[in-house]
Order: structure tokens, then C-alpha cells, then sequence
């Protein structure tokens, strides 16, 4: 169970100018946006019991649960505007559920016909999404590509048998972050795949911010950043502490997360 526990006011500019200058090419860009749609391949789809084993929301679930997650996307939405964007989900203590709250939130926005997810692992110490979703990282991933660009990224994505939503698994294992998300490779990488698509929004499932700069560092890449928090797992003083750590323009909000 999840709820966002931050509202911000969303500034509301005035567009009008703009939309009446650039409709022609937002109609343009829509008809784009329904072309990669549908030329995403999604493999087969997981049937309800399938999706409940991954921890996966959907249609048929828990309304509830689904519903909290919908209410992240729409806050999100407002503050991202008319432009697709990057969200770091990143728990703050180990064991809080920061990639359930990736997983399900880059779902909630896939529940949109008119929009595509992609979740990337960036959990390097402790990846769990390509296990989660039952998917064989055998064309490598996140590090193989970082390593070795000439292979290109496109291997590693993978369908996750929920319409609309493909993974990039973390690849080889490592310990430390810092090196990749810090490179030039990496930013570009973020800035390709978010570019290519308008329709695409990306979700960077992030390392735990205690104990390492890596969740911080990450932070640089995305447009907001998304904390969760495992209830009664941290103090307030602690959920202080790893706020002031993140540019207050980027921080969209908190998610109180019960782990099973």
C-alpha cells in the first residue's frame, strides 16, 4: 500500500500563445507518438495472476493500490507539463521498497494507451527487477552497454508482459555506481532514449540513499525524484537527512511504502 505523502503547488504558465503557435506540430507530434506505440512489440501479456506474483498492479487488482499509484502519476504529470521526463525512484534505507514503487509507478503510467514506460535498473548492488519480472538478461543490459556502446541498447530492452512497459536490467554486477552515472555515456544514454519518443517516459529505479552517493549522483539525470520511504522504517530526523540531500526543484514527493 502507497501514498504520496508531499503535495506541492503546481504552477500553472500560460500556454495559450504557445499552443496556438506550435498545434500544427503537436499534431505532428501525436501521430508520432501513435507510431512507436504501435510498433512496440509486447510479447505475451501476463494474465492477472502472473502480474499479482510480480507485484505488479493492474485493471482487475486491488483498486486501491492501483489507484495510489494513478495519483502519483497525475501529481507527476502536472509538474512535468507537456513534455515526457525522467523520475529516480530511490528508497531511502535499504528493504523500503523503492523498485515495487518503480515497478508499479512506470506501470501506472504504461495504463495509458497514449504513453510507453521504460524501467531501468540502476540498483547495481542489489539489482531485482529482471528476477521480479521473471526476464533472462541474456542480451546483457544497463553496464553492458555503458562498457561496450558499439553493441547498441536496443538488445537490452525487454518486454515485461505488461503493454507498453519494457525494462533495462542492470547487466553485469557491480558495486559501485558512481563511475557510470557520472559519465557522459550515461547522460547521453538518458538523453537518447527520453528524445526518441515523445511518448516514452523513463524511470530510473535508483540504489538506496543511505550509505552511498550513487542514489545523489543519479539524481543529476532525472527530471524529479521520487523518495520512499518503508513505513516505521526511518526516523523523521533520517527522512530530513535524505531530502536536503536532493535539489528541492527536483523533489516531487515521498512515498510511504508498506514492505510485505
Amino acid at each position: 500500500m502507497t501514498q504520496n505523502d508531499i503535495d506541492k503547488p503546481v504552477p500553472a504558465p500560460d500556454r495559450v500563445g504557445d499552443a496556438l503557435q506550435a498545434s500544427a506540430g503537436g499534431l505532428a507530434q501525436r501521430a508520432s507518438a501513435s507510431r512507436s506505440i504501435a510498433r512496440m512489440g509486447d510479447g505475451a501479456m501476463l494474465a492477472p495472476r502472473q502480474l499479482e506474483e510480480r507485484r505488479l498492479i493492474h485493471r482487475e487488482g486491488a483498486r486501491q493500490q492501483a489507484d495510489a499509484f494513478r495519483e502519483i502519476r497525475t501529481k507527476l504529470l502536472a509538474l512535468g507539463g507537456d513534455q515526457n521526463f525522467v523520475t529516480m525512484v530511490a528508497p531511502i534505507g535499504p528493504g523500503s521498497g523503492g523498485s515495487f514503487v518503480a515497478r508499479n509507478l512506470a506501470a501506472a503510467f504504461a495504463f495509458d494507451e497514449a504513453k510507453t514506460a521504460l524501467l531501468i535498473d540502476c540498483n547495481l548492488r542489489h539489482p531485482s527487477q529482471h528476477r521480479t519480472l521473471g526476464i533472462d538478461p541474456k542480451e546483457g543490459g544497463l553496464i553492458d552497454y555503458l562498457e561496450h556502446p558499439s553493441q547498441g541498447i536496443e538488445k537490452a530492452f525487454y518486454p515485461t508482459g505488461v503493454p507498453r512497459l519494457r525494462l533495462i536490467p542492470t547487466g553485469k554486477s557491480r558495486e559501485m555506481g558512481a563511475e557510470y552515472f557520472s559519465s557522459f555515456r550515461m547522460r547521453a544514454l538518458i538523453d537518447s532514449l527520453r528524445s526518441r519518443y515523445p511518448d516514452r517516459y523513463l524511470f530510473l529505479d535508483g540504489p538506496a540513499v543511505k550509505g552511498s552517493p550513487d542514489a545523489r549522483i543519479l539524481a543529476d539525470l532525472a527530471d524529479f525524484v521520487v523518495l520512499v520511504v518503508g513505513y516505521g522504517r526511518e526516523t523523521p530526523k533520517a527522512i530530513a537527512q535524505a531530502v536536503a540531500g536532493f535539489d528541492p526543484n527536483k523533489l516531487a514527493g515521498i512515498v510511504f511504502n508498506h514492505p510485505p
